[in-house]
């Protein structure tokens, strides 16, 4: 169990950072979970995509960004990336030591859909990078070593979704021609391995007719962020909540499309923290 810290931090933001704003839908899933918290988050549009990046590139970025939001006096680093959280996970939280905790968006999926009785073979879908690592088929298996895992890139739907085709006759097409892959045949559970991913989950669960449970995230994410922060009396009082959303490197279409990720109309601002 993690140490209690004291209530007097409660009132701090939490921070989130991803490589771009695809990590929004996870802020948008705490806030719904935490209406109370204020959040802070970095979004490293400057760098993006992660999933071609090295290793050392990643972890660099991240402990950056994770000074970044040290110095916004945030109680808690939520890494809302599955390639960071991939890469530069324990990176992070051996730089940030006690200070605060750290929640990443994998261990708390592997968690979940380790937990479903039944379960025989997990497919998971994610970028290059995240499916590169193997991380998810790692994690299961030490968990689970008679769970099957079956990964599949799937490098064109994080851009689809940023360019604002889903829910159409575009993004079906390149969907259906992802999931018909021999690879995910007989899954009876599937990973959305990507922050962008849940905004395509009502296609996906089209696609398999209730046949298959999908998991995304965001959601569960959120969920772990708040027994974390009650666990250690940090959840915020009753109040009007403060956002701050950062970005690396500005671009008039970043900020349109955060519309896409975050129910609430947003503002982005460039920040340098690399000077």
């Amino acid at each position: 169990m993690a140490k209690k810290r004291t209530s007097g931090l409660a009132n701090r933001p939490i921070g989130i950072f991803d490589s771009g704003i695809g990590g929004l839908t996870v802020a948008n899933a705490i806030q719904k979970v935490l209406p109370n918290e204020s959040l802070v988050y970095f979004g490293d549009t400057a760098h993006l995509p992660y999933g071609d990046k090295s290793p050392d590139s990643i972890k660099y970025y991240a402990i950056r960004i994770s000074q970044f939001l040290l110095k916004q006096q945030c109680k808690m680093i939520v890494i809302a990336c599955n390639t960071a959280s991939a890469m530069a996970y324990e990176t992070v939280k051996d730089f940030v030591g006690d200070a605060v905790p750290v929640i990443d968006v994998i261990n708390p999926v592997v968690e979940h859909v380790t937990g479903i009785a039944g379960s025989k073979k997990i497919g998971v879908i994610g970028t290059k990078g995240t499916i590169k690592s193997d991380i998810y088929a790692k994690k299961i298996h030490a968990k689970n070593k008679k769970l099957e895992v079956a990964s599949l890139a799937t490098p064109l739907l994080a851009p689809m979704i940023e360019e604002g085709f889903f829910n159409n006759k575009i993004s079906r097409t390149v969907i259906g021609s992802y999931l018909d892959s021999r690879k995910l045949s007989k899954i009876d559970s599937l990973i959305l391995a990507c922050t962008h991913y849940p905004l395509i989950r009502p296609e996906v669960e089209d696609y398999y007719k209730g046949k298959v449970l999908i998991v995304d995230s965001a959601g569960v994410v959120a969920d772990r962020v708040k027994s974390v922060l009650a666990e250690n009396e940090l959840l915020a009082p009753k109040r009007k909540p403060v956002h701050h959303f950062y970005v690396s490197d500005f671009t008039k279409s970043f900020e349109e499309s955060t519309r896409n990720f975050f129910r609430s109309k947003i503002h982005l601002e460039k920040k340098d923290i690399w000077l």
